[in-house]
């Protein structure tokens, strides 16, 4: 009797581990046909789009992450004023004046796009003020004076490999950076690189309190995404972006964090290139590819 007992139990917990293991495997089967259709929206999107598509994100409620093209490079655009902001503002956590120090500059110091310091050549600006207008505006001469602060484009490398990035690479200045593409590669990074960073940057324990809410902050003031990532994502819910663009082969680049409502953010790089030289600028693209990711992280 007691023979049988102990066959029964053995017996009984084989069924129960066989059953277990078979629940696993239906989950990770289910979760590997949820990636695999998610990849096949990415696929039928790009071909659509007549370009190349790169995604990364990452959901930080969950730890789950989608890529897409993840560890492919892309050309970067003024996404990589990110890093160089995140850089000036790692100088200031052992400095507390340095924000406020004032940057004087001249008219030939202005170049194409400068929407808000062509307004205080007479002044100038402190180094808060220009981090601002390098991220919510996108202002090219604000990152120029500001990476001049930091030995020129290599600086702002030194700060990524410090933080653990070796895929970013920035070989100009503003506006020149621009001129990156899928066949010189200069001027880029990756998806995956890119989205582990910001998040390294704006949510993890490279910058402090005082100096991350100083960066979300702009990044949430935005004005140049309207039609990339804020547009894949329902209106009420908040996002703190910085696009980038390429002068031909029509790149148009978006890297966010995205809060949806009483949720841990996702954070999102999204790269769009195209081998043509006058191909268009595809916002369409990114925010389509948004919308996927919404719809699959939150759904």
């Amino acid at each position: 009797m007691h023979k049988q007992r102990v066959i029964l139990r053995g017996l009984a917990l084989i069924v129960a581990m066989s059953l277990n293991s078979a629940g696993v495997a239906c989950y990770a089967s289910a979760q590997s046909t949820q990636l695999d259709n998610v990849q096949q929206q990415f696929a039928t999107l790009e071909a659509s789009s007549g370009g190349r598509l790169g995604v990364a994100a990452i959901d930080t409620a969950t730890h789950r992450e989608i890529q897409y093209r993840g560890d492919q490079r892309f050309p970067m655009g003024c996404t990589s004023k990110v890093m160089g902001v995140a850089a000036i503002l790692k100088k200031s956590m052992t400095d507390s004046q340095y924000l406020q120090q004032n940057v004087k500059y001249q008219k030939k110091d202005l170049v194409n796009w400068t929407p808000i310091t062509e307004k205080f050549l007479a002044q100038g600006m402190t180094v808060e003020a220009l981090c601002g207008a390098a991220i919510s505006y996108s202002d090219n001469t604000a990152m120029n004076l500001l990476t001049a602060k930091l030995g020129g484009p290599q600086g702002i490398n030194r700060f990524a490999r410090s933080i653990g990035d070796s895929s970013f690479k920035l070989d100009h200045w503003w506006p020149d950076e621009a001129n990156g593409n899928l066949f010189n590669l200069q001027d880029s990074s990756t998806p995956n690189a890119m989205a582990r960073s910001l998040q390294k940057i704006a949510l993890g324990d490279v910058l402090a309190l005082p100096q991350r809410e100083k960066l979300l902050t702009w990044l949430k003031n935005n004005t140049t995404g309207n039609a990339r990532i804020r547009a894949g994502v329902p209106k009420e819910w908040v996002v703190g972006d910085k696009t980038g663009s390429g002068y031909e082969y029509g790149t148009a680049n978006d890297i966010a964090l995205i809060w949806p409502p009483n949720r841990a953010p996702i954070i999102v790089a999204i790269f769009y290139s195209s081998t043509k030289k006058d191909a268009p600028k595809r916002n369409d693209v990114i925010a389509s590819a948004t919308r996927i990711l919404v719809n699959d992280f939150v759904s």
